[in-house]
């Protein structure tokens, strides 16, 4: 199978070689990119966005061993500072006890007494030798706990500012996911308008088609209001018609009374037929 499938590449690059030539390997950069880029603008939105949100949180371990770390420090150096208070207690002593020494042999005496116990100045000068040795690699020793203390405090102050700019780096980048997220629903808010504003026109022309029905409906009411007054048989209440007042009469031979009394003369004076 895999004999085959480099068989398979091998052809594939002598026809890409010879089709393209020595360019075939930037031709073949080319489109893997493009295949790239084009697989990528089919992703989701929503999923980059979720995961953004994820890598954001992938920082929680590396905040979580800087913390480690820190403390680690800490207790290291609590042990030293410790260590290092003992010698340097321990070095006072020695010092004190040299300092004895070399008065007693500028005091000029002969012997140096100590808890009942007599030593020559012979003697006093090679512990006081032994002692000034000591002494000295005591205090190299505590001059480098020293120079290691500041080194770890350094490291540790260093690792303190990783830590305060890794969690605010994190907050940032989560008010980002934020305003991304809050960014993609107005789009999508906004995209979901524009669908309803399509189903307005539809709605809109749904309607248009029941005002039209009802103009139909109405123009064959009124055909069937015309005929039946018509055939006589309905009474026309769509139209509003006005009663006239019952002292009509009245108003009209008070109107036209002088008319009224001439055609009554014109109809006295006729022949009867």
């Amino acid at each position: 199978m895999l004999k085959k499938s480099l068989i398979a590449t091998a052809a594939l690059l002598a026809f890409g070689t010879f089709v393209f030539g020595r360019d075939v390997f930037s031709y073949a950069k080319t489109w893997g990119a493009s295949v790239r880029d084009a697989v990528k603008s089919q992703v989701p939105l929503e999923n980059e966005v979720t995961r953004a949100r994820v890598m954001v949180e992938d920082l929680v371990p590396d905040i979580e061993e800087c913390i480690e770390a820190i403390a680690r420090q800490q207790v290291d150096i609590e042990y030293l500072t410790r260590g290092i208070d003992e010698k340097e207690h321990g070095l006072a002593g020695k010092k004190d006890a040299i300092l004895a020494l070399r008065s007693h042999l500028a005091s000029g005496d002969s012997t140096f007494v100590v808890a009942r116990r007599s030593f020559s100045n012979d003697k006093v000068k090679l512990d006081l030798s032994y002692r000034f040795e000591r002494y000295k690699v005591a205090e190299d020793s505590l001059m480098r706990d020293r120079q290691i203390l500041a080194a770890r405090q350094k490291s540790l102050m260093a690792n303190e500012e990783k830590l305060d700019t890794m969690i605010a780096s994190k907050k940032d980048l989560e008010v980002n996911v934020e305003q991304l997220e809050a960014r993609l629903k107005t789009i999508q808010a906004a995209e979901t308008a524009s669908m309803i504003n399509f189903d307005d026109s539809q709605l809109s022309r749904a309607k248009t088609l029941i005002l039209e029905l009802n103009k139909k409906l109405d123009v064959k009411d009124k055909l069937l209001a015309a005929e039946g007054m018509a055939s006589g048989y309905l009474i026309p209440f769509e139209s509003k018609l006005e009663v006239p007042d019952e002292n009509i009469t009245q108003e009209i031979d008070a109107y036209f009374g002088s008319w009224a009394d001439g055609e009554a003369e014109v109809a006295e004076a006729k022949p009867a037929a």
